[in-house]
């Protein structure tokens, strides 16, 4: 007896195979939406080199610069803390973007599901895109169907 002539089975199947394709459809989705934050946190991570810029012009002011009579030339430690605040938020910056892409990665191949729910939960705390990234991953990552879809594509 042949089981997929049974219209229940096969509304099942069906059923199952919409499911399915639907969840494929959403981690595709939210791989390209964690690319495309990735590059826009990449992008807005070269603007604490503005601080970097300004310590470094502190620095070689305070070394080399000359007083005007009555002022004082900023100290020199300013522009240290200038420059460490500036390169230090550079380099976290990108490397959440690095972070946010290997996610998106993990989301298309379907590996590293407890990396991208991690990943979705710290992109909830970059206001707005991050949140609203953030939540959809893990309204998708919460389904028991994509579980399954990243348990089977790791074997």
């Amino acid at each position: 007896m042949d089981r997929t002539r049974d219209p229940l089975v096969r509304s099942s199947l069906v059923l199952w195979s919409s499911k399915m394709n639907r969840d494929l459809e959403h981690l595709q989705l939210l791989a390209i939406f964690h690319y495309v934050v990735a590059g826009l946190g990449g992008l807005c991570s070269f603007f604490p080199l503005l601080y970097t810029t300004i310590g470094v012009i502190f620095i070689f002011a305070a070394r080399h610069g000359t007083a005007k009579p009555g002022v004082d030339l900023p100290p020199e430690f300013f522009g240290w803390i200038f420059a460490m605040l500036g390169s230090l938020l550079f380099l976290m910056g990108i490397a959440m973007a690095i972070f946010i892409l290997i996610a998106g990665r993990s989301l298309a191949l379907r590996k590293r599901y407890s990396f991208a729910f991690v990943m979705a939960c710290i992109e909830c705390l970059f206001v707005p895109f991050g949140t609203i990234l953030g939540v959809f991953t893990i309204v998708v990552l919460s389904r028991e169907s994509v579980r399954g879809l990243f348990s089977t594509a790791s074997r």
